[in-house]
């Protein structure tokens, strides 16, 4: 059989999420990977109302929301540690200075196929499935991550 080049498309079904090395298990889907996103600034040119530039401004990126199944695994106890430190009770948390680097790396076929990485991560919220005595739906746990630095390597 002939081979025309074509390839598989990539599953969004294999991937594992490192956060500071350390890979975290049961995290079922992970939403805004962007590379970014950029406002234009329009810049009056000598005065004319005519003529005119466009620059760009900062570079954003989209806040990362993982959804990860509850188990009482050291991951579910991990992210607890990790909020805690930002965010205690008594109001004496670091807030947005505890700030984490990771990756959210797609596989296929249990090969590494794209990585994109992610620099300054810190936990905006974490919020939690509702309990549902008619449900045998799986206990989930949200947790959005704001991010300084989003990329593709």
């Amino acid at each position: 059989m002939a081979d025309f080049g074509f390839n598989e498309a990539y599953r969004t079904d294999e991937f594992v999420v490192e956060i500071e090395g350390i890979e975290s298990p049961n995290i079922t889907k992970v939403d805004g990977l962007s590379e970014g996103d950029i406002d234009p600034i329009d810049q009056p040119d000598g005065g004319a109302n005519i003529t005119h530039k466009i620059s760009s401004g900062l570079i954003k990126y989209d806040d990362l929301t993982l959804e990860r199944n509850m188990d009482g695994s050291q991951t579910d106890q991990d992210f607890k540690d990790w909020f805690d430190e930002m965010f205690t009770i008594d109001g004496t948390g670091t807030g947005s200075a505890m700030r984490r680097n990771g990756s959210i790396v797609k596989k296929q076929f249990g090969t590494e196929v794209i990585r994109f990485a992610f620099e300054g991560a810190w936990i905006k919220s974490s919020k939690f499935s509702a309990f549902d005595a008619a449900s045998s739906d799986l206990m989930k746990q949200t947790i959005v991550l704001a991010v300084e630095r989003l990329y593709r390597v």
